[in-house]
Order: structure tokens, then C-alpha cells, then sequence
């Protein structure tokens, strides 16, 4: 059998560390979790964390990218797939809240990630996986006639700032089931709101 090549191997430290990160985050919470233990348990050296990150900060930010890249994929391939582009948007929206009662995205990516990466970075982060996505139906539903033709993109980013502030209620609520569903009232009313301002089309 052929050795690997060093791609191969530098792909499968960088995803062992990865993995064994991201369990011990989700189960103790980045600030209750030390490098030794991230290495011991994806079974390198700490040498091979260094190389590949700059330190537990910057392997914290590769598991939010991972886990982000996951729930776009996700809320892509089922919920944004119908005809009809306001629908395609409330499914995406109700498919994120869901995504946000997960315990793995409370600790990881809403809560360790914004404080310990910086809001900015997080927000950086977040809008590179899903912020084309909101751009892309807010586009179709204009096309179709459903929205009146606006500017895209900045009304993509207030969407995607309401979504956000929606799941930090959410994961930060002391019933985050009862606080998931009043956010998906709140932000079906506002994607109403888009539908009614549309021209009727005859």
C-alpha cells in the first residue's frame, strides 16, 4: 500500500482535531476544555495543533465554520427547494430555529463562538455560509414578483441580523422551545411583510 501523500495526512490531523474539538466544546464548553485533552483525544501531538492552528481560539473557529457549513447544507437541500420563494425562506427560517435547539449549536455557535472570537469574526464567519443563501431566495421571490424589486443585499443583511438576534434569544432563553416559537411568529410576520408590499401581478 502507498504511503500517503502529505495533503492526505495534513486532511486528516486538521479533521481529527476538529472532531475531538468540536465533542469536547459541545459537551463542557470551550472555556472548560484544554489543548491536552483536544490532542490526546483526536490522538496527535500538540505540536500538530500549533502547526495546523494558532492555538485553541483558532481551532474553536474552524468547528463554527464546520458546524455552520453543515446547517446551510442542510436548510439548502430541504427547506429552500419549493416553488415558491417567501415559503422557501419561512422553511429556511423555521429549519434554522430548529437547528438552534440543539445543544451542540447553543454552546458552539452561539454562545463560545461569539465571545471568544470576537462578534465581528463570528458574524463573518456566519453570513460567508448563509448570507448568499437569504440573497439568492430574496432574488428569486423579487424575480417572481412575490417582493417589490429593492436593493438585495442590504435587505439580506437586515434578515440575516434578525435571525441571528432571533437564535441568541433562543439559546439563551429559560424555555428555548417557547422562545423558538414566538421567534418563528416574529420573523414570519416580517417575511409576510415582504409578501404584502409586492405589486400585484395580474
Amino acid at each position: 500500500m502507498s504511503s500517503r501523500t502529505q495533503s492526505e495526512r495534513t486532511a486528516a490531523t486538521t479533521a481529527a482535531l476538529v472532531a475531538a474539538a468540536r465533542e469536547l466544546f459541545a459537551e463542557r464548553g470551550y472555556a472548560g476544555v484544554g489543548t491536552e485533552e483536544i490532542v490526546r483525544a483526536a490522538g496527535v501531538t500538540r505540536g500538530a495543533l500549533y502547526h495546523h492552528y494558532a492555538g485553541k481560539r483558532e481551532l474553536l473557529a474552524a468547528v463554527y465554520e464546520q458546524i455552520e457549513g453543515e446547517i446551510t447544507e442542510r436548510i439548502a437541500a430541504e427547506a429552500l427547494a419549493g416553488p415558491d420563494p417567501i415559503e422557501a425562506l419561512r422553511a429556511g427560517a423555521r429549519a434554522f430555529l430548529d437547528h438552534c435547539l440543539e445543544p451542540e449549536v447553543q454552546r458552539i455557535v452561539l454562545l463560545d463562538a461569539p465571545a471568544v472570537l470576537g462578534w465581528e469574526r463570528w458574524r463573518e464567519i456566519g453570513a460567508r455560509y448563509g448570507l448568499g443563501l437569504i440573497e439568492a431566495a430574496l432574488a428569486a421571490a423579487m424575480e417572481s414578483g412575490e417582493v417589490a424589486p429593492s436593493p438585495v443585499k442590504p435587505l439580506a443583511h437586515v434578515l440575516m441580523g434578525a435571525l441571528d438576534e432571533a437564535a441568541m434569544v433562543v439559546a439563551r432563553a429559560e424555555d428555548p422551545v417557547a422562545a423558538r416559537d414566538e421567534m418563528e411568529s416574529v420573523l414570519g410576520g416580517i417575511l409576510d411583510g415582504l409578501r404584502s408590499g409586492a405589486p400585484t401581478r395580474r
